[in-house]
Order: C-alpha cells, then sequence, then structure tokens
C-alpha cells in the first residue's frame, strides 16, 4: 500500500462527494485528523476501516488499496469491443462495452474470451421474413447445452436465453449484418459473422 497514492485517492474522492473531512471521519468513526493524516500521505486507514471507507466513497475496495482508478476511454457507443462476463456459478450472464470489474456470485469473474467458430461448429442461420431463424445440433442436456445465442451490431445487442431442455430454434430480428455469439456451457464464448 502506497499511503501518498491512497491519500490522493481519498481526498480526490471525498471532494467528489462534497463531503468535508469531518463529514467523512463521523461516519467512519474516527476523527477529522485521522482523514487528514491519510489525505497526506501519512499513514494509511487501519484495514478494518477499509470496508466502511470504500462505501462512503463509492469505490471498489481493489481500487482503493492500489491508490488509482482506471479512467475508462471513451468507447464512442461503439460495441463492438463488448465482453461477456458468465457466471460459473447461476450462469448469470453480464455485459461490459469497456474494462469493468464484475462479480457474481461472490467471485469476480474475468470476460469470457470469445473464439471465432470454425465453419462445421458454427450455428444454422436462416432468413425468413425479418428475422433470423437459428438453429443447432448441439446437445441441449443439463450441464452442456447453449446458454444464450445474441446478435451484435454496432450499436444494438438482443440476446436470448436458453434452456437445456429447450431444443436451439432461436428467432431474432435481423437488425443488421455484425456477429453471432454463443455461450456452451462445457467449451465457452463463440462467434461467427452475421
Amino acid at each position: 500500500m502506497d499511503p501518498v497514492k491512497i491519500g490522493k485517492l481519498i481526498y480526490t474522492l471525498r471532494r467528489e462527494k462534497n463531503l468535508t473531512q469531518s463529514q467523512l471521519a463521523a461516519q467512519l468513526y474516527v476523527s477529522d485528523k485521522a482523514v487528514s493524516k491519510w489525505e497526506c500521505g501519512n499513514g494509511c486507514p487501519d484495514l478494518s476501516l477499509l470496508p466502511l471507507l470504500s462505501e462512503a466513497l463509492g469505490v471498489d475496495l481493489e481500487k482503493l488499496l492500489s491508490g488509482e482508478l482506471d479512467i475508462n476511454e471513451k468507447s464512442g457507443g461503439n460495441m463492438k469491443n463488448l465482453s461477456f462476463y458468465i457466471c460459473p456459478t447461476c450462469g448469470n450472464v453480464i455485459t461490459a462495452m469497456t474494462e469493468a470489474s464484475v462479480s457474481c456470485c461472490g467471485k469476480k469473474m474475468k470476460p469470457a474470451q470469445p473464439v471465432k467458430a470454425k465453419p462445421e461448429e458454427r450455428l444454422t442461420v436462416e432468413r425468413i421474413e425479418n428475422d433470423y431463424f437459428i438453429t443447432s445440433e448441439h446437445p441441449m442436456e443439463k450441464g452442456h447445452y447453449l446458454s444464450f445465442v445474441a446478435l451484435l451490431t454496432g450499436d444494438s445487442l438482443l440476446l436470448r436465453r436458453q434452456y437445456p431442455e429447450w431444443g436451439l430454434q432461436v428467432r431474432i430480428p435481423a437488425l443488421a449484418h455484425g456477429r453471432l455469439f454463443w455461450y456452451c456451457t462445457e467449451h465457452g464464448l463463440f462467434w461467427q459473422p452475421l
């Protein structure tokens, strides 16, 4: 822990929250002199105070300990770098356009790394009226199935959740061309151009 970096971060976040040192100290049950000491880089908060301090300042505990916030670059509304975070415990799917700190079921998750599907692995896509009709011969058994299918374009994401007892037959509005993503519970995240 670098007390100077942590102190600067505490100072910056406290000011963003429009809190005085005394107000922050009252929330943490410490003196305003203690807060001043931290902000000057002359010491760090006691470990027992870190969860309260993290909550009071609205910052992730990891970021507080590092003394740095990662400022995300503006994505310009382009979703081509969208990341999928899939919880291995409950199957929850969370997406983010820029790097994010994501957790589910008490565990920190890393973004799934999509793999371009080989021709024999691709989903079958037919155009029916104004929809893409998507099917697959993939086994849809408990423990090994496709949990979602998603169409990602430059400005939108349409995701359809799937369940093991269903055969894979999905209709997605043909919004535009983009990438079709799907997640196999055993083999991971795949994509193919659409």
